[in-house]
């Protein structure tokens, strides 16, 4: 059985790192869509597709890297446009990990299964979170695996976060 995930990964961090472990443990093969992968780099979303998945791949080891593949999903302001252009871009699937509520309704809707992914410490582990430690010189790099933080201290996230912001 096949499955898909999809997130912003901006960053990849600890929580979406976790997601990627529950859902593995469902599926067979696990499509991972980066969205957004049209957007131009901007507030809030700093990192372009090409470096979501540099920080993925960097964070997860030989045996996840074999049963995922990674595919760039680009926005688009029709939902159901944004759903019927995913099925052009990742093989067939099975079930959807999402707790996007639009990206619940819109594949319950066409009958796909639909499962929600347990947080972990969302308080602390979100995108928009460690990106403002990173621009507030905060302690940020214990909330990304090591690949990531090694990836974006490689990028000079700091000055780059600070130039957008």
């Amino acid at each position: 059985m096949n499955g898909l995930l999809i997130g912003r990964f901006q960053p990849f961090h600890l929580g979406h790192l976790d997601a990627l472990h529950f859902a593995l443990s469902k599926v067979d093969k696990l499509w991972v869509g980066l969205g957004s992968s049209n957007k131009p780099i901007q507030k809030n979303n700093p990192f372009s597709a090409e470096e979501r998945k540099a920080m993925i791949l960097s964070s997860i080891d030989d045996i996840i890297r074999k049963r995922i593949e990674i595919y760039f999903i680009p926005d688009f302001e029709n939902h159901q446009k944004w759903v019927d252009n995913i099925d052009g871009i990742v093989p067939k699937f099975d079930i959807v990990f999402t707790n996007d509520e639009m990206t619940k309704y819109l594949y319950s809707k066409r009958g796909t299964m639909v499962v929600s992914i347990p947080f972990t410490k969302r308080d602390v582990l979100s995108g928009t979170n460690i990106r403002d430690l990173i621009i507030s010189d905060q302690n940020w790099d214990g909330l990304v695996p090591e690949g990531t933080r090694k990836f974006l201290n490689q990028t000079s996230v700091i000055d780059r976060l600070k130039k957008i912001l």
